[in-house]
């Protein structure tokens, strides 16, 4: 709504100048807004609705906005709900939300833990045992919002299905090649004691998918889940621009200006001078001058009333005490601290004023006191305890200042926290201070012939105002003593104040800003007489500072919006209110935009008490500029001043727009007066030379005057930038000779020189390169139902940099009574408001529980305390909801795949012209190492055959010893007694079982000798052994079946295994988890017949299957591979001549001895080699984490190997305790390789940690290395003895991505760092392969590792008669080049590099980096992401994090994480995981899990398993203790 009326009398000129943007309007009652309306009606389903980055035209209503001042950074909190709101504002808001409401859509609510829930009503809780299914009473609604956002059908939704019937999961039709690897998946440690991944317990999930559609059959996916993607589907933003993107660079998006947004056009603005300063005659030197005389010549005036939390007067200070005390202080300054000869304070310290908000009349003696010695006072607010908010950064300036004093009350000094000794701690940050109490009866009196020296006011510094900046640091301003005086005369001009006659309120804080300047300093200038309003009493009785202007008959009165606030509420328990004898109210943050709104509504209900609409003086102020501007009292019925409705959308692009018609997004200001007298102001723009602005443009607002600050005390840098700028109009010319400061304050100078505030340098918020005030953010947040929930109004908004662009935050202390449902609607709504007002999306919002956010000293919110604590994940909200889709609008252009025109040949063809070799390269050629063995195993063919030769020929050399959790031998076996016991297992199986050549036989074993002796028994018989892990005992029901779908899978006849285990596969336990009729015949082989068998078996062609290897990949599939004995003998002979194994030497294995590389070491090599195995259960560790390496030193072990899980056990948990093990012997210098066996890349993190905290106990670095197998292959490299030291790359992520390689520095930025997996084995043969086209790749290209050795696996073990995928993974061959050669698919990502180290062989050595899994690797945006890089910048984000795994479900990126601590600490993951993954991968994420400890399953190499984890999710099996679904 624009005012309209008469136009007030000034130039024609000025009025011309600004007629194009400015509307004039008078005063009018009927225009003021005091009832708020009634609640907005809740919406039932509310949604963000999402816009474009290009916004368009505001909608129609004005927007008016209350002064909630109060509720920003630096204001004091609420004592009563204000029921107090304009009903203009709010009737914008509901315009803006009522566009939401027809679309009938809801935001996915996020899913807590029942004890995360605060004050929520019982229903909402979840009954134990029933999963996650408490907010299924949201399913109807989500689906109706994921139809709504589709926007293509208006038609029902289906129901969904009841949470608790589900219907039966079919097994998967077995067309489709991979689902005849069953999708089973091994949780290991899921009864985990202790926090650490040991392969040793298991929980099993059977959770069957289709794999084509990636949809679990059963249908049973999160509801809230299905809202996201369906949202997400038809994006509300236009898609991104297009634009060329670079292979190695991923540009952003750069926000592109409209070419429709406003532009100023106007003429360059004038600078504005203010009045002249008068010169009076009567007018002081200084300020201690004017203390003289009314000190001496009126002793008994009143200077200072101070009131008690009753409103009673309890002390009248005149300035005859005044000055009497401040020469006492004064004195003892000078003379009584220190020594005569070595005072502590001389002429020109600094000193600190520590004093409470309820004693001025200290402050000012002391304060006064300070200027009569010429001492430099630094007010500051009183420490109540060591970690007050800030007090750290008061103390970095009290350091800097060199403040060894502080003088303080000794009221304020028996409150100050104490040591048990009574001594006053030294606070964090603060130097070391002397406490000096200012009272009389403490200080000695000064002789009779000792007087202050007394001078005119000169260029030393009078007193130091702090100041808090945006990132909470904390500066001080030096303030002249002229400029102090001539401050004082301006003001005393400007407020026409005259000497002995004023009578002043003051409600603000006396010891900075505008309380100081006139209830301190000028007040003693004119001898006024202040009536000081503490805080505690406004608290008990907001209308206090009313009665004592009536009480007083006060002229003058000091406050701001929020006491007019804290004033309506309770002006109708009072009546005799008469207030017409105030000629001036001063509005001390009348430049907040919104302080309008508490004027108007003031004035409407106090004029009938006598209020005169002229008394309203609104003023802008800032610590550097002092007072910048401010209303003159206008003579009565004269008419008030215009204001200008302007448009926010104008404003956020930097220019003035008048909005004609009634509007949503508009802003009204009003003026704070001309510029102060003696003062020359201009506005100069925002960003690079301070030019000046056109007249319709909103710039900083910079003064020139000597009532200024001078500079930031001891930062010089700083101080040229802010007290010394040089103004230049367009053709660069300074406007002036004499220096300009800057005041913080955002706006433009209106007609008739009136200055107009828009907003403050410190509250501006950049998004997409638009400005937004943080202060109209907390406004509009509040109009949204701000009684009902929000907590007396604590709103604090602040914005951080993600993805080089500021987002806004906005956190908000929640009622105690608010339920969920209340809170989630709530943020829905403000985010709905916001975007319709300011058309800009808030990044994230944060509820927190009542009374928890940082204060200030005078109960405001601490804004910068609240965002480091939101930075550092320590806010603990109680609510989360991010916007990261609908925000972020500058991420890279999605990569476009290359169409399929070129194809391998030319590929090839462009690796070898451009010079970049073929990505090949092999082991050692078997057929010319020389084997000192092999001329007596040339008939060896078979690992049984091997066994009974070394019986026969060294019949008594050990080589398995088993240790036990104390590091004793449990047992031991040499060759014959190996050979015995298999010889009765083979007789057992031949008479009990009835066995026939070839049939499989379950081997169901722990760690241990019998698992050998068994193996090899069913050699001797002809059978083929199939190696499990047993049931856990104390989790049978998810282990057990796990080892039941082995067995089936595997076709066993038979199960072989102890009697112990025998017993639990019978026991009751195991009925209830699976049917034990079922089972096939269970042998236990405790009790051997004594006979052994006629003949043992030969295998007549050595093709024939010798094992199956079972085991759970990283991916989670569950997969047996046929191992020959051709291929077995082969792999035994590799490793013997990589690790020169011989019958000398000792082997230490820690791993579990079930599947791969691992089983092999355990079970097949010592037999092959005839070196002893010291062999050491992984279980044994949980017991002795010393175990492992105790027994590697006491043995002299030289090659040991072991798992990541007990790598990482042996990091933590003896990482306190390397002196000890040192002290106790434990020397490892004598190992030569330690081997970390597994299937995945190199966890360089972790093996440098373990090489770092074990290097005092001599293990060398260069002996840790891993090694690289999987299914089809069980062991491609391999660390060896001899040839180079495993290398470490650095390659470029952002390459990677785009499955191109290419090397950085260390330290680059995006470098990622890869580690070697081990030497290629010898007779192996690799190269890197394009999986899409098979063509070979060149060495700077990312590939699939395609492996051609003698002992690959024959081809996986399936129950299926279908050979496609057989074909594909064990015979693939390649589509141009070598196409005879038979490879087999690892299905892992990696490169290669020939680097200039050589090998044993004098050649040049070639490495092999293993990146990832190709079925684990995720396309998003069209490039490869490999989930390690995700979780790794995760886990660093925050120490609760103690594992992270990463999947997609249709295009949405998953984030889980463990969380290690409270469970109030799990929503401050929500942020910083969603801020890492944009800032470092350029993704978003679209759901956050937190959930327990041990919940992420890893299999027995501790790697873990992401699709099961991925299977568990949306089957809600895990438990999570919050989900947060991120817009």
């Amino acid at each position: 709504m624009s005012l309209s009326g008469q136009t007030p009398v000034c130039s024609v000129s000025a009025f011309v100048a600004f007629a194009f943007f400015w509307q004039w309007a008078p005063f009018k009652q009927t225009q003021l807004w005091l009832c708020m309306q009634h609640s907005i009606s809740l919406l039932k389903t509310p949604i963000y609705e999402t816009s474009s980055p290009t916004r368009p035209a505001p909608n129609p209503v004005r927007n008016h906005r209350a002064s909630w001042e109060l509720l920003s950074g630096s204001n004091r909190d609420f004592l009563y709900v204000l029921h107090m709101f304009p009903d203009v504002h709010t009737e914008a808001v509901q315009a803006a939300l009522a566009k939401h409401k027809e679309r009938k859509m809801a935001v996915p609510m996020p899913s807590k833990r029942r004890s995360l829930v605060v004050q929520s009503s019982m229903d909402a809780y979840t009954p134990p045992g029933k999963g996650h299914t408490k907010l299924s009473h949201l399913k109807k609604e989500a689906l109706a919002w994921s139809t709504g956002s589709a926007g293509q059908s208006t038609a029902p939704p289906p129901p969904p299905p009841p949470p608790r019937q589900q219907p039966p999961r079919p097994r998967p039709p077995h067309a489709a090649a991979g689902q005849r690897l069953l999708h089973v998946c091994t949780c290991e440690s899921a009864i985990r004691k202790s926090k650490l991944r040991l392969g040793l317990k298991r929980v099993v999930f059977l959770c069957v998918c289709s794999r084509s559609t990636g949809v679990p059959v059963s249908s049973r996916v999160s509801a809230k889940i299905q809202q996201l993607v369906n949202t997400l589907k038809r994006p509300k933003r236009p898609p991104l621009r297009e634009f060329f993107v670079d292979d190695f660079e991923e540009l952003l998006e750069v926000q592109q200006p409209d070419p429709n947004q406003p532009k100023a056009e106007g003429a360059q603005m004038v600078p504005m001078r203010g009045e002249q300063l008068g010169v009076v005659t009567n007018w002081p030197p200084s300020l201690e001058a004017a203390l003289q005389r009314w000190g001496t010549i009126s002793p008994k005036a009143p200077c200072l009333t101070t009131m008690d939390t009753n409103g009673k007067p309890l002390y009248v200070l005149t300035y005859g005490k005044l000055w009497s005390r401040s020469v006492k202080v004064a004195y003892n300054l000078l003379h009584k601290l220190g020594t005569k000869q070595e005072p502590l304070v001389r002429p020109g310290d600094r000193v600190a004023l520590v004093f409470p908000n309820n004693d001025p009349a200290s402050f000012m003696t002391a304060f006064y006191g300070c200027l009569l010695a010429e001492v430099v006072p630094v007010p500051i607010e009183v420490p109540l305890t060591r970690k007050d908010a800030g007090s750290q950064q008061i103390g970095f300036l009290l350091g800097s200042c060199g403040v060894t004093v502080a003088l303080t009350s000794d009221a304020c000094h028996k409150g100050l926290p104490k040591s048990p000794t009574g001594e006053i701690p030294q606070f964090k940050g603060w130097p070391k201070v002397m406490w000096f109490v200012t009272e009389s009866k403490h200080l000695s009196k000064p002789p009779r012939d000792w007087f202050p020296h007394i001078k005119e006011a000169n260029q030393d510094t009078a007193y130091i105002e702090y100041k808090t900046c945006k990132d909470g640091s904390v500066l001080g301003v030096t303030v002249m003593r002229i400029a102090m005086l001539t401050h004082c005369q301006a003001i005393t001009q400007s407020c026409s104040y005259t000497e002995g006659t004023e009578t002043i309120v003051n409600v603000l804080d006396f010891k900075k800003d505008v309380g100081l300047w006139h209830a301190i300093q000028t007040s003693v200038m004119n001898m006024m007489h202040v009536i000081s309003i503490p805080y505690a009493l406004m608290k008990v009785n907001p209308l206090s500072w009313i009665q004592k202007v009536c009480q007083y008959k006060a002229k003058v009165a000091c406050v701001k919006s929020r006491d007019m606030h804290w004033a309506l509420v309770a002006h109708r328990d009072q009546r005799d209110v008469n207030l017409s004898s105030l000629r001036m109210l001063v509005v001390a943050d009348g430049s907040n935009p919104w302080s309008i709104s508490s004027c108007d509504a003031f004035l409407n209900v106090f004029q009938t008490k006598g209020l005169k609409p002229e008394v309203i003086c609104p003023c802008a102020s800032s610590p550097e500029a002092l007072t910048v501007a401010i209303r003159r009292p206008l003579e009565e019925g004269t008419t008030p001043p215009g204001r200008g409705i302007l448009s926010m959308q104008g404003l956020s692009h930097g220019v003035i727009r008048v909005d004609s018609e009634e509007k949503l997004s508009v802003l009204t200001l009003q003026d704070v007066g001309s510029v102060m007298p003696g003062g020359l102001m201009c506005v100069v723009k925002l960003e690079g030379v301070p030019q000046l602005c056109k007249t319709d443009e909103i710039g900083e607002m910079c003064v020139c005057t000597v009532a200024t600050g001078t500079s930031y005390y001891g930062l010089a840098g700083m101080t040229k930038n802010t007290f010394e700028v040089f103004p230049v109009s367009n053709n660069g010319t300074p406007i002036s000779e004499f220096p300009f400061t800057r005041t913080g304050l955002l706006g433009f100078i209106g007609p008739a020189g009136l200055i107009f505030v828009a907003g403050k340098m410190d509250g501006l918020m950049v998004v997409g390169g638009r400005r937004h005030n943080a202060d109209d953010i907390v406004a509009t947040a509040l109009a949204v139902e701000p009684m009902k929930f929000v907590y007396r109004g604590r709103i604090a908004v602040f914005s951080i940099t993600v993805l080089h662009d500021e987002r806004i935050v906005v956190v908000a202390e929640q009622r105690p009574d608010s339920t969920e449902e209340d809170s989630f609607q709530w943020m829905s709504r403000v985010l709905q408001a916001i975007d319709g007002i300011h058309q800009v999306g808030v990044y994230c919002l944060a509820l927190v529980p009542s009374n928890t956010l940082p204060k200030t000293p005078l109960g405001g919110i601490h804004l910068s305390e609240t965002k480091q604590l939101f930075l550092e994940g320590a806010l603990h909200p109680c609510n989360v909801l991010m916007c990261p889709h609908t925000c972020v609008t500058n991420l890279p252009k999605p990569r476009q795949k290359q169409p399929g025109t070129i194809g391998p040949a030319s590929v090839m063809v462009g690796n070898l012209v451009s010079g970049k070799r073929i990505a090949q390269a092999s082991g050692r050629d078997l057929g010319q190492i020389e084997d000192n063995d092999q001329a007596r195993k040339v008939c060896f063919l078979f690992l049984s055959e091997v066994l009974q030769w070394r019986a026969q020929t060294t019949p008594d050399h050990v080589l398995y010893t088993l240790l036990n959790s104390r590091g004793t031998i449990a047992s031991s076996l040499t060759c014959v007694q190996l050979h015995k016991r298999a010889e009765k297992i083979a007789a057992m199986l031949a008479e009990r079982g009835h066995l026939q050549d070839g049939d499989h036989v379950a081997l169901v074993y722990p760690p241990g000798i019998d698992l050998i002796v068994a193996f090899y028994g069913c050699l001797y018989a002809g059978c083929v052994p199939i190696t499990v892990r047993p049931p856990h005992p104390q989790n049978i029901a998810t282990t057990l079946p796990t080892v039941k779908m082995i067995v089936e899978v595997s076709r066993s006849v038979c199960v072989m295994t102890t009697q112990v285990i025998t017993k639990l596969l019978r026991s009751k336990e195991a009925s209830a988890a699976v049917d034990v009729r079922t089972w096939p015949p269970v042998m236990d082989t405790d009790d051997l017949p004594k006979k052994k068998p006629p003949l043992l078996y030969k295998p007549s062609n050595p093709d024939t299957l010798a094992y199956l290897d079972f085991s759970v990949s990283t991916t989670g599939m569950l997969a047996g591979v046929k191992m020959s004995h051709t291929a077995t003998s082969a792999f035994c002979r590799s490793i013997k001549l990589q690790c020169e194994l011989y019958p000398s030497r000792e082997v230490a294995i820690c791993l579990d001895p079930y599947c791969g590389l691992g089983f092999v070491l355990w079970c097949l090599c010592s037999v092959y080699s005839g070196h002893q195995s010291i062999l050491i259960p992984p279980s044994e560790l949980e017991v002795n984490p010393a175990l492992w390496l105790s027994a590697v030193s006491q043995y002299k072990v030289r090659d040991t190997f072991c798992s990541y899980s007990v790598m990482e056990l042996c990091t933590k948990g003896l990482g306190l305790q390397t002196d000890s093990l040192k002290a106790r012997g434990l020397d490892l210098s004598r190992v030569r390789t330690c081997v970390v066996v597994a299937e995945e890349r190199p966890r360089i993190a972790l093996t440098q940690s373990f090489s770092k905290l074990f290097k005092d106990l001599g293990l060398h670095p260069r002996a840790v290395s891993t090694s690289f197998g999987c299914r089809v292959n069980l062991a491609i490299c391999l660390q060896g003895t001899s040839g180079p030291d495993p290398t470490t790359v650095y390659v470029d992520m952002r390459a990677l991505r785009h499955d191109r390689v290419r090397l950085v520095e260390r330290g680059s930025p995006h470098s990622l760092p890869l580690m070697e997996s081990g030497k290629i084995l010898p007779g192996v043969r690799i190269i890197i392969a394009n999986p899409e086209t098979k063509g070979p790749m060149g060495e700077s290209h990312l590939g699939e590792i395609w492996v051609h050795s003698g002992h690959n696996a024959s081809g996986y073990f399936t129950v299926y008669g279908d050979e496609a995928l057989q074909s594909d993974h064990f015979n693939s061959r390649l589509s141009f080049g070598d196409t005879q050669t038979v490879w087999a698919r690892t299905g892992y990502l990696g490169f290669l590099r020939r680097t200039e180290l050589t090998d044993a062989s004098g050649e040049r050595h070639d490495a092999l980096y293993v990146v990832g899994a190709l079925e684990e690797a995720m396309e998003l945006r069209g490039m490869r992401y490999h989930p390690i890089d995700i979780e790794t910048s995760v886990i660093r984000t925050h120490k609760s994090i103690t594992e992270c795994a990463v999947f997609t479900w249709t295009n949405l990126l998953v984030v889980v994480v463990e969380l290690d601590g409270s469970e109030q600490e799990a929503l401050d993951l929500v942020p910083l995981v969603t801020n890492v993954v944009l800032e470092e991968h350029y993704l978003i994420v679209g759901v956050v899990v937190v959930v327990d400890i041990g919940v992420i399953p890893i299999n027995s190499r501790g790697e873990k398993q992401r699709m099961h984890l991925r299977d568990g999710f949306l089957a809600d099996q895990l438990d999570p203790i919050y989900v947060a679904y991120n817009m």
